[in-house]
């Protein structure tokens, strides 16, 4: 049996990285070690996703041609019964920062395509998840990209990618904010009517060349013929970007901050994590792995106990799995 500072520095890891454990499982975790579990977590080779033909066969009402008010019980299902915890804990990590909603996109299908994708995508490359997240259809109607044309452009997804997704506010001007909207021009949704079966249910990412605006443009100082990719390039190499991440990256796994309009005139609660989880994922090219594994390894994440009050998902999750 673990020794009872075993057990509770495990609990601590288990609450943040998953939803958390029982004291059988805490036990047999312990007896693994502290580092190892965190690299099962980290990298959950051995470990699957939670079973949607199990769901589909025993709930028919949540199969995607059917989502009406039963939509969300397709996620509560991967929340429950996932065996990798930090995975699924990441998707609600991006979730709650690349907000995109029912009540706007009104299509079970494309939202949960959304968090497939935040599955596939949310522990690797932060550059490559921002692309995909560029491509979401969900993201491309929720933010209004559907209608940004070349010669009509529409500022909503460029503004957003900085200020809510990346850098943060007063880290870019405004001419900045429709360089990067002309850049994501010609980016679309594909609607093919066959497949229809509800709304979302048949929405595909579309690039047409002949609606992006390839002239020349000035973005953060640089200036080039961009596309979005290119875009979002830029960004990454951005230091507000480092920090912007570290601080939800701590303010989600370690200890609750500030609301996040207070970022540019509060420092953080903890300025040299901030200064370790940016370093993470500048010497790391932005792999969340990495991050990840600096964060629940180090001295400030394993301190930082009872630190935060749990989101009502997190509540009702961690409760049902104890």
């Amino acid at each position: 049996m673990g020794n009872k500072e075993d057990i509770s520095l495990m609990a601590h890891l288990m609450r943040r990285a998953g939803f958390g454990a029982t004291r059988d499982e805490l036990e047999a975790l312990v007896v693994k070690g502290y580092e190892a579990t965190v690299e099962e977590l980290v990298d959950p080779k051995e470990s699957s996703q939670a079973d949607e033909h199990i769901l589909m066969r025993y709930y028919p009402s949540s199969l995607p041609s059917n989502a009406l008010p039963d939509g969300k019980v397709r996620w509560m299902y991967h929340l429950l019964n996932t065996e990798r915890s930090l995975e699924e804990k990441m998707v609600l990590f991006w979730h709650q920062i690349f907000a995109t909603g029912q009540a706007k996109v009104d299509g079970y299908t494309a939202m949960h395509g959304q968090m497939d994708m935040l599955r596939r995508y949310g522990m690797g490359s932060y550059r490559e998840l921002l692309i995909q997240l560029a491509k979401n259809p969900a993201m491309l109607f929720w933010l209004d990209n559907i209608e940004n044309h070349k010669g009509a452009v529409n500022e909503n997804w460029g503004r957003e990618l900085m200020e809510l997704f990346s850098m943060g506010v007063d880290n870019y001007t405004e001419q900045d904010v429709f360089e990067a909207s002309r850049a994501f021009t010609g980016w679309t949704i594909a609607v093919i009517p066959a497949l229809s079966a509800g709304k979302g249910s048949n929405w595909f990412f579309e690039y047409i060349p002949e609606d992006h605006d390839d002239g020349e443009k000035t973005f953060l100082g640089q200036t080039g013929n961009f596309n979005g990719e290119d875009i979002i390039d830029i960004i990454i190499k951005q230091p507000a970007t480092e920090r912007f991440i570290s601080r939800h990256l701590y303010n989600f796994f370690v200890a609750d901050e500030l609301q996040v309009p207070s970022w540019t005139i509060e420092p953080p609660k903890d300025p040299e994590a901030i200064k370790i989880l940016s370093k993470a994922l500048r010497d790391s090219d932005f792999d969340m792995r990495s991050v990840l594994r600096t964060l629940f390894n180090s001295d400030f994440f394993k301190e930082a106990r009872f630190a935060k009050v749990k989101s009502p998902a997190e509540l009702v999750v961690s409760t049902y799995r104890l």
